[in-house]
């Protein structure tokens, strides 16, 4: 105890189109006092991922998930961050560090988080989904995403839709 997550072990799961739940619609405010409304995200593939600064796993998957923001966001990938544990000047000073290009919703409240029950468990930090271009959940990671398979999960999204388009 006292750690205040629950480290997943990395595993991936992944839904085929036809399997898929519900539209997730997250809002919320980023660190800058933005608001964030992944409904506007419609059409875009999007990467939530749950972190706080001072979860040694997050940090090191940080890198990843900038790189994923910055080389794909042409290609229609998005990336939100979701902080459930940390003031904004620790979650902002993680954002200089890792020079994150992409917004963290602010959900000390568990309400951002509580919308995804069922597909992350509440407490595992850090979680990654990956949302179709219609906003419903493609793939998961519990615990650390690693660089290649959050990359392929992006691409086997990307690559439904062309092959349905």
């Amino acid at each position: 105890m006292g750690q205040g997550y629950v480290s997943g072990d990395g595993s991936v799961r992944t839904w085929d189109a036809g399997e898929r739940g519900d539209v997730v619609t997250l809002t919320g405010t980023d660190y800058e006092g933005e608001p964030v409304d992944t409904s506007a995200w419609v059409g875009d593939v999007v990467v939530l991922n749950t972190w706080y600064a001072a979860c040694a796993p997050c940090r090191a998957e940080a890198p990843d998930l900038v790189a994923l923001a910055n080389d794909r966001a042409d290609d229609g990938v998005r990336v939100l961050g979701i902080n459930t544990t940390d003031e904004a000047g620790a979650a902002q000073a993680f954002q200089r560090r890792f020079e994150v290009p992409y917004p963290s919703i602010d959900d000390r409240s568990g309400e951002v988080v509580a919308a995804l029950s069922g597909t992350v468990p509440l407490q595992a930090v850090p979680s990654t989904v990956v949302l179709d271009r219609e906003g419903r959940v493609a793939a998961r990671v519990i615990g650390l995403a690693e660089g290649s398979t959050l990359t392929a999960l992006v691409d086997d999204v990307l690559a439904e839709d062309e092959a349905d388009g």
